[in-house]
């Protein structure tokens, strides 16, 4: 704990999301960088969750916003059953099937689920979800001029007195007291998405920018805005990399913020919008940690030097991911935006007056039901479409809470997947962190770029010094060729 007591005294945001504390003194906790005057180490208590600091009887620190940080990147990259659950309660999950649907999703029982997860986190599912409604009741009360009943509902709540006791729990407070003459300006709600930086705002955004289909995603003067799917309605998001504040601002010392402008539909879809935003862009990846291994490799330690901070562009929907990578197989970006866009219909395919994106992404069931002609591809190539599609309808589940090898060994038994395809959707579909697509042209292009091996075992081979972390460099390569 000397460690961590190190990092609150000298107000490391490093340490934020990785770990909170609590002051029994005053009764309220905070993240590591909070400004506030450090405690005695003896009246300090540590949590790995907000839940379980809430849990012990603490109040969130109406200073730091203790909850306004990014999420700890062990839960982003990690593969286990806790790191997958964690992922799904933030997607909204619990709020929506309560933790029977969390337990089947990850297909254990509910008592073993809970003990894993109070074991790790010091809080059930259930506790966690609580803590996690009581944040995006705040983001509604000082973002948007709903009535508090509006929003104890809209948050995930049962009722209003079961808001108002958590409400007070979690904060201190009453949900009044955060009220602010602030209302969504033509129904958009501008939120700040915090990261550890540094964050390579060009290469992630470039990357997402070249990609675009019409009237799903557009990329423009550097904002990129898309349409998504969410449980209750459609919703759009535009985002920017934002200007930290003097000495970190809201979100501390050393880290930054991304600018979201969110258009909703119903706004009960806040938490999962939020979710599949922060995935997108990799909001939660610790910079650090990943540069660290891949500039010890002297082939990559000049990219790293002079581009740190470059993140892993994911998805917001893993069934778009996987028709994109079907459709990629072997033709050029362009080409495969070319092949994508004739799979929305034409009244879809626009973008209204704000240049926002109007279109929603197929479904597995409108792919489906296509004719033929639409697909602008060798059969081949449609019949394993209809497979993936086919097998998402299903029950196949392409998202951040899927268990990656057994995902890639159903993809793989599908006609037509091969270990690209399969490969690529779990690189930005399911988010793994160390994937390597050592036969992909453009990687073979980026090594030889920069003085490595372009024969694909080789590659692999070299490759092995740069776990955890091979799709980062994955993404360093494409930029090299």
């Amino acid at each position: 704990m000397e460690s961590y007591y190190r990092a609150v005294s000298s107000r490391d945001s490093r340490f934020d999301g990785r770990f909170w504390f609590g002051v029994t003194s005053t009764g309220i906790y905070c993240r590591p960088s909070c400004p506030a005057r450090t405690p005695k180490s003896e009246n300090v208590k540590y949590f790995v969750s907000a839940a379980a600091a809430a849990r012990n009887g603490f109040r969130a620190c109406r200073r730091c916003a203790p909850d306004a940080v990014p999420g700890s990147p062990q839960w982003d990259n990690r593969a286990d059953v806790t790191a997958r659950a964690v992922r799904l309660i933030g997607d909204g999950v619990v709020d929506r099937g309560g933790v029977p649907e969390l337990a089947a999703r990850l297909g254990y029982t509910e008592r073993h689920l809970n003990r894993l997860l109070s074991d790790e986190l010091g809080a059930g599912p259930l506790a966690l979800a609580r803590t996690q409604r009581a944040q995006t009741a705040k983001t509604l009360i000082t973002k948007t001029g709903l009535g508090l009943s509006e929003i104890a509902f809209a948050a995930g709540f049962g009722s209003i007195r079961q808001f108002n006791d958590t409400f007070r729990e979690v904060y201190g407070c009453a949900p009044s007291t955060l009220r602010r003459e602030a209302a969504p300006v033509d129904g958009v709600l501008s939120l700040r998405l915090s990261y550890r930086a540094p964050l390579h705002g060009e290469a992630l955004f470039g990357f997402l920018g070249a990609r675009t289909i019409s009237g799903v995603d557009v990329y423009e003067d550097g904002r990129y805005s898309r349409s998504m799917s969410l449980p209750h309605g459609m919703a759009t998001v535009t985002l920017w990399p934002g200007t930290p504040a003097p000495h970190g601002g809201e979100t501390g010392v050393g880290s930054g913020f991304v600018e979201a402008a969110l258009r909703l539909a119903d706004m009960r879809d806040l938490t999962p919008a939020v979710a599949r935003c922060r995935r997108l862009l990799d909001l939660d990846a610790d910079p650090a940690a990943v540069d660290a291994v891949l500039a010890a490799d002297p082939a990559l330690a000049t990219a790293v030097a002079a581009e740190p901070g470059v993140r892993l562009p994911r998805s917001v929907d893993g069934f778009e991911m996987a028709v994109r990578a079907v459709v990629g197989q072997q033709i050029s970006v362009a080409g495969a935006r070319t092949v994508l866009a004739r799979l929305l219909p034409p009244t879809e395919a626009t973008a209204d007056r704000s240049g926002l994106p109007t279109g929603l992404f197929p479904t597995p069931e409108e792919l489906l039901a296509l004719p033929d002609e639409a697909f602008s591809m060798p059969a081949s190539r449609r019949r394993t479409l209809r497979a993936v599609a086919e097998a998402v309808r299903d029950g196949l589940r392409l998202d951040a809470g899927s268990d990656r090898a057994a995902t890639r060994e159903a993809l793989l038994a599908l006609p037509g997947v091969g270990p690209w395809t399969a490969d690529y959707i779990a690189l930005r579909a399911l988010g793994d962190p160390d994937v390597l697509l050592t036969t992909d042209l453009g990687t073979r292009r980026g090594a030889k770029a920069l003085g490595l091996p372009d024969d694909p075992v080789e590659l692999a081979r070299h490759a092995e010094r740069w776990r955890p972390w091979r799709s980062y460099a994955q993404i360093r390569l494409w930029r090299a060729a």
